[in-house]
């Protein structure tokens, strides 16, 4: 059974777990945006002794590769490569709107045909989007977009789509639709701890020598 170390600092909310068998053991989040870097490696050492869970006993390290936070995601990605290449693991690395959208589909308990559409907020009207169905298959591909209340009009003509993920809620300020609903607290960590437990049992690792941040949009130094 798959112990898989999952670390995610994308968005606002920086989160970090042990799962086995896609099952969180113990999981630690941090809100401070701008602490996510000395958050990770603190949080887990914690996490590996409240478990009592050795590091050489880890089966792969999972990340949250994007989109979300530039920062965020070079944090993430760094320490979890980091780590595999160390103790000589394997790398999963994981959509981070696929991992808000199992979350949704997690807390969902609706028997209709629905769409679910996470939105990354990517400042001001912009937010990182896409559009799955029930069985996680793309609808629309992951894109970054300024939102507008004609957004989505194609396809909330013919589907009924749940929104949610931090960028939802600029969305929803605009958004008339009557085919269009909303929801929020959801459990990210186990999300993401079923995602990486699927990709770990197919073998799905990525390259660690070559995988790279999913920015979405073309990163700018302003420096």
């Amino acid at each position: 059974m798959s112990l898989i170390l999952n670390i995610d600092s994308a968005t606002e909310t920086a989160q970090v777990s042990v799962a086995k068998g896609g099952e969180i053991l113990q999981s630690l989040h941090n809100e401070s945006q701008k602490d996510h870097a000395a958050f990770l490696q603190t949080a887990i050492q914690e996490l590996l002794k409240t478990t009592a869970v050795s590091l050489r006993d880890i089966d792969a390290v999972a990340v949250s590769a994007g989109p979300g936070s530039y920062t965020g995601l070079r944090v993430g990605m760094a320490s979890a490569k980091g780590l595999c290449y160390a103790l000589n693991k394997p790398l999963i690395a994981v959509n981070t709107l696929e991992v808000l959208t199992i979350a949704a589909q997690l807390k969902s308990k609706s028997k209709e045909s629905i769409l679910f559409c996470p939105m990354i907020d990517a400042r001001r009207m912009e937010v990182f989007t896409a559009l799955y169905n029930a069985d996680l298959t793309t609808i629309l591909p992951p894109i970054a977009i300024v939102l507008q209340e004609d957004s989505f009009l194609t396809y909330l003509q013919k589907d009924k789509i749940i929104f949610f993920g931090n960028g939802s809620i600029k969305w929803k300020a605009i958004c008339k639709n009557i085919n269009a609903s909303f929801t929020d607290s959801l459990n990210i960590s186990q999300a993401m701890a079923s995602l990486s437990c699927s990709y770990f049992l197919k073998a799905s690792f990525s390259n660690l020598a070559y995988t790279e941040p999913f920015y979405l949009k073309e990163f700018h130094n302003n420096i």
